[in-house]
């Protein structure tokens, strides 16, 4: 057996005391797998690129994951706004901008306001754009348009266990969806104590690929309790996960931050060791990464989008 650094050596051992689960850190020497240009952003500014309308509008708050889509050089932004009241109903605005700096608010906002729809991400196939959101009580759903403008719900998500019965009753949100070869992958948290992995053919009945987490918290202090993923996205042959996470105790508690992890199978997940990828105090979660043509740009989302981008 070749003779191992003493710092691989460090993390090999503290992974097998503490029993990390479905994701570990990364080990040294792994720092091909995690390339600067997913990994290294910096503030475009101090101040958000979107945020609220402020007091009296629809969308006098803004909430969770919005989503960023770049189109023949227009970036389009979907994302949830409400009154401000805790159950306010969460609706769905759209906005547009030449350069995912300056945006246009929608003049027909919100263009969706039939049902609660919040957290959502977006999948265009075969010219439909497919929205996975929460609905009510964290409950993941889907809504399909031609346009991305006019959206038609097509309702709860079927999650079946592995033995095909439904999972249990309960939260199941902020669902992130991966489509390849035919096949519909959805990772998705429950009350962010893990993130777990479905797949379908249909979009009509979903089934766990295993009844455990893909992905838990921790152990580093950034995410040691609560968790939820992204986005994935595909980079030079591996799968990367953007995926927020926090602490439940201690100074920094509830301020999230964005983080990676990696894998070659969608199943099992290395943890970046540079996470997170901004400080925690900053309470900036929600990331997702936008090509923009030439680069990878970072955004986070919550409670406004703040742009981030590779570092000169």
């Amino acid at each position: 057996m070749p003779r191992r650094p003493p710092l691989v050596m460090l993390l090999l051992t503290l992974a097998m005391q503490t029993g990390l689960g479905a994701a570990s850190l990364v080990r040294a020497g792994d720092g091909d797998k995690f390339p600067p240009e997913l990994v290294e952003f910096a503030s475009y500014a101090q101040k958000p690129v979107f945020e609220a309308a402020g007091k009296g509008a629809w969308d006098a708050k803004i909430r969770e994951r919005g989503w960023i889509m770049r189109e023949d050089g227009v970036y389009k932004l979907w994302y949830t706004g409400y009154e401000g009241a805790a159950d306010g109903l969460r609706m769905l605005g759209y906005a547009t901008s030449p350069d995912g700096i300056t945006w246009t608010r929608h003049s027909r906002n919100p263009i969706y306001r039939d049902h609660w729809v919040e957290d959502m991400m977006i999948v265009k196939h075969e010219g439909k754009y497919y929205m996975f959101a929460e609905g009510k009580e964290d409950r993941a759903q889907l809504l399909v348009s031609a346009n991305g403008l006019d959206w038609t719900r097509v309702g709860q998500l079927d999650i079946r266990r592995t033995n095909g019965k439904p999972i249990s009753d309960g939260p199941y949100g902020t669902p992130t969806a991966w489509l390849e070869n035919g096949t519909w992958h959805l990772f998705y948290e429950r009350n962010d104590l893990g993130v777990w992995l479905a797949t379908s053919k249909d979009l009509k009945v979903w089934k766990n690929v295993r009844d455990e987490p893909v992905l838990l918290p921790g152990p580093g202090e950034y995410d040691k309790d609560l968790i939820a993923l992204n986005q994935i996205i595909k980079h030079k042959g591996r799968y990367y996960a953007y995926y927020h996470g926090s602490a439940k105790t201690g100074p920094k508690a509830r301020l999230w931050s964005t983080a990676i992890a990696t894998s070659t199978d969608l199943i099992h997940w290395k943890k970046y060791a540079g996470n997170p990828l901004q400080p925690v105090g900053e309470n900036k979660s929600s990331g997702i990464v936008v090509h923009d043509g030439e680069r990878w740009r970072l955004y986070t989302m919550h409670p406004a989008v703040y742009l981030h981008v590779p570092p000169r």
